[in-house]
């Protein structure tokens, strides 16, 4: 554990992934396999353009999410996980979910 939360700490990095609104959405978007931006946004659906660059960019940096282009014309990307953020899926994220589908109503409630 940190002493304090620096930026270098791993505990604040770790909840980090889940202070940006879209992040974990994107990820869990993503899980099923590769998407093109478009098609991630229509799969999100309320996010702006704006934001999802902003949120692609951090997974990116973050080396959660792959990013593919492909030599064609017209020029095709489609983004998918890293192995490093399957991880983060299959395991914290998934976790959450399943703790909000139980105690989601005392949530709202």
């Amino acid at each position: 554990m940190c002493e304090e939360w620096v930026a270098d700490c791993r505990l604040r990095a770790g909840t980090d992934l889940f202070a940006h609104r879209w992040d974990p959405v994107l990820l869990a978007a993503l899980r099923p396999g590769p998407l093109r931006r478009v098609d991630l946004r229509g799969h999100v659906g309320g996010i702006s353009d704006k934001a999802l660059t902003e949120s692609l960019r951090r997974l990116l940096d973050r080396g959660l999410v792959e990013r593919h282009r492909y030599a064609e014309a017209p020029p095709r990307v489609t983004y998918r996980l890293s192995a490093l953020g399957v991880t983060l899926v299959d395991g914290p994220l998934r976790a959450v979910g399943d703790w909000v589908l139980e105690h989601g109503d005392a949530l709202l409630g």
